[in-house]
Formats: structure tokens, sequence, C-alpha cells
């Protein structure tokens, strides 16, 4: 089954590509129209479009705690990085995130570089 990403705008566009291969038909919000709005809009495109929201804003896992799931929120402690940096954990992932899209139970899931998670 293939996962689709909807990257916040704190992400950059230009991970698409990088990111095209495990994660085909992923977007950006900007290229929906989307900057500027706020992280309800967010929220509320991800879970009418079907799509997992990857962000580096944690403000979505008290969103996600309060009003459950979909969309699937992944999370990126993972600073200010390049998108070669970026790209390579998510991609380092893959598995991880397969498993946690598949799981009925995990609406949340947190990424950090060398931590395995």
């Amino acid at each position: 089954m293939s996962i689709k990403l909807l990257l916040d705008e704190n992400l950059s566009e230009r991970l698409l590509p990088l990111l095209n291969e495990a994660f085909p038909g992923s977007t950006h919000l900007r290229l929906l129209g989307l900057a500027g709005v706020d992280d309800q809009a967010v929220w509320d495109e991800a879970r009418s479009s079907g799509l997992v929201l990857l962000t580096k804003d944690d403000d979505f896992l008290s969103m996600s705690m309060s009003l459950g799931w979909p969309p699937k929120v992944i999370c990126l402690a993972i600073g200010n990085a390049s998108n070669a940096t970026t790209a390579q954990l998510i991609l380092s992932r893959v598995s991880k995130i397969h498993y946690f899209y598949e799981h009925p139970e995990s609406g949340f899931l947190l990424l950090k570089p060398d931590s395995g998670t």
C-alpha cells in the first residue's frame, strides 16, 4: 500500500523528489495553495485527503491526542537540517513508517536521528 505524505510548510517542497520513490503521490501545502494556513486547516486537509502529515511542528502532537486520527502525523525532531539529511532520516525509517501507517492504534510517530525510532 502506498503512503502519501502531506509536507507541512516547515519542510521544503524540494524534499518531494527525494521521497517520491518511497512515497509516490506525496505533496506539499504550498502546492495545494495552502501556504500560511493555521494548524487546523493543515489537519483538515490531511484528514480529508487521506494523507499522512509530515511536519517538524510538535503542536500536532496535542492535536493528535485531542482529536485522534486520521490523519496520522509523523513529526521530525531534526532541527534545521538540509534536505538531504531530512530525506535520509525519513528514508532510513521507511519500514517503521509503514508499520506505523498500518497499525490501527497509532496516530503519532516521532522520528529522531540516531535514535532508531
